[in-house]
């Protein structure tokens, strides 16, 4: 893709975490360009650094964690480098998050309406409080709820409506890049399908880029453009939706692909030998290896590095040798 149409740029991104038991590295080394229209989808298992990663982005990660490393460029911004005031200014109305899990994240005694109009009076748009009460009617039309739900306490809704409440906050100001970090979790499937076609609605009437997480494969192939697949805090496959479910490289990849059930195999689960690694304690080599029904020698004792084609697709894996993509 054009250089000149990336929305976001992460360069070689480290988050730790300093315990008693020592530093956990929740995410190492990731570098990723998010092209402007894209959808993205960051995928893996439960515990991999995927939430770490976006929560780095947003510059809200809580100690004992710290971005320790890293550069994330939005236009000819660098996140890490602007002051806690201008980041503050920034999530919202540059770079917007769908938080996972809305039954945490409204104000149980704010009515809807109003947990907008602070979102957007708090960066000093300049707007009357007519126009910040029709901008947050608007917000809700943009996610196709009723307007009447702006004098409700979220409470009185349903998942579905709190997710889409969610994302009306996160949206109202149209960010260049919207993360959705698991934005159907604990939602049924009929709701969860409504929840991404507002989202994609919603994408396509802003040009906003977006990254969606999750570890849901099914979801990923059905929305996004490309598939960044992450194991143990690390990048270790990056294609096209096309390229992840029809010829995936690396065997962690494979293996999540196998996954997935079908209706051929009705009874039949495959799952992945083994658990992830704990972060405070890697595998020397690949941090995969010893899950790897491919491994070889080279594998527990050098780190493979995350080679690219002409193309742009990526991969990790001493499969492919030290000089590039085969």
């Amino acid at each position: 893709m054009n250089e000149n149409n990336v929305a976001l740029r992460v360069k070689d991104l480290h988050v730790h975490y300093d315990t008693e038991d020592g530093v956990v590295k929740a995410v190492s080394g990731v570098s990723f360009d998010l092209h402007a229209n894209e959808r993205m989808g960051l995928v893996g298992e439960s515990g991999c650094g995927k939430s770490t990663m976006a929560l780095g982005l947003m510059r809200l990660i809580k100690e004992p964690g710290e971005v320790v490393a890293g550069e994330a460029w939005l236009g000819d911004k660098n996140l890490f480098a602007l002051s806690y005031e201008e980041m503050r200014m920034a999530r919202g109305l540059e770079i917007g998050m769908i938080p996972q899990g809305a039954m945490n994240s409204l104000v149980p005694v704010i009515r809807v309406k109003n947990q907008i109009i602070d979102a957007l009076a708090d960066h000093k748009l300049g707007l009357s409080k007519e126009q910040l009460e029709e901008r947050a009617l608007e917000a809700l039309d943009s996610v196709e709820l009723p307007r009447k739900v702006a004098e409700m306490y979220p409470h009185e809704l349903s998942g579905g409506m709190k997710q889409r409440v969610c994302a009306a906050i996160s949206l109202a100001m149209r960010p260049k890049v919207i993360i959705a970090d698991e934005p159907t979790s604990a939602l049924d499937v009929i709701t969860q399908r409504q929840v991404m076609e507002t989202i994609g609605r919603l994408q396509e009437r802003t040009n906003s880029a977006v990254i969606l997480i999750g570890h849901d494969m099914g979801l990923q192939a059905q929305f996004v453009n490309r598939v960044a697949v992450m194991y143990a805090g690390k990048l270790v496959e990056v294609g096209t939706v096309k390229e992840i479910f029809t010829d995936a490289l690396h065997p962690y990849t494979q293996l999540l692909i196998s996954s997935l059930p079908t209706l051929g195999s009705k009874g039949v689960f495959v799952s992945i030998p083994g658990i992830a690694p704990s972060l405070l304690e890697l595998p020397s080599g690949c941090v995969f290896h010893p899950r790897c029904p491919k491994a070889m020698a080279i594998c527990n004792q050098e780190e493979p590095v995350l080679h690219s084609d002409s193309s742009g697709r990526r991969v990790s894996c001493h499969l492919y040798g030290n000089g590039g993509m085969n």
